[in-house]
């Protein structure tokens, strides 16, 4: 017997179906709108990368160690929002293309610092362009005011994630 969402029999054999309320529509779904618009930027930044045999997973870790060179694994992890377990897998990859250099910290060995190499510093000129290039090509169409808008309505977005977590684990 299958039962409706008020868990009434219907004669039907096949599994239940429970309602769950109105169906949020992908067009009108900020998350899918956003992770949309990631793949998008990710798939172009990955063309610009693959022209200097850049992997697609190590911009973010070199822009973050352009803005800061010399800082711990567990800093860089913060500073790239990603799990410390990804970062270490990540690191490992850069440091056998001789983009960074990991060495224990003299003061506290438990901890590992994460250098450029000249290697990794020489592609900052090379790779940091192609930021404002996306960004461009993103907000075609859009006021400066339509952009400062967007930027802090999906920073509240994140802020408002970020604090999810925990909550409803």
């Amino acid at each position: 017997m299958e039962y409706n969402s008020k868990t009434q029999k219907t004669g039907n054999s096949s599994p239940a179906r429970r309602s769950v309320g109105p169906v949020l529509s992908p067009e009108r779904s900020v998350a899918f709108q956003i992770r949309r618009a990631h793949l998008a930027f990710d798939r172009l930044l990955t063309v610009r990368l693959n022209r200097h045999d850049v992997k697609s997973g190590f911009y973010n870790y070199l822009r973050a160690l352009w803005i800061k060179d010399g800082i711990t694994q567990r800093d860089l992890s913060e500073a790239t929002r990603v799990t410390e377990t990804t970062t270490v897998a990540l690191l490992k990859g850069m440091a056998a293309e001789g983009l960074i250099e990991r060495v224990r910290d003299p003061q506290d060995q438990r901890k590992i610092v994460v250098s450029l190499t000249e290697a990794g510093r020489a592609l900052e000129p090379k790779l940091l362009p192609y930021a404002a290039e996306l960004n461009e090509i993103a907000t075609q169409g859009l006021s400066k005011e339509e952009v400062e808008v967007a930027i802090r309505a999906i920073k509240k977005i994140a802020a408002n994630l970020e604090m999810a977590f925990g909550s409803d684990d």
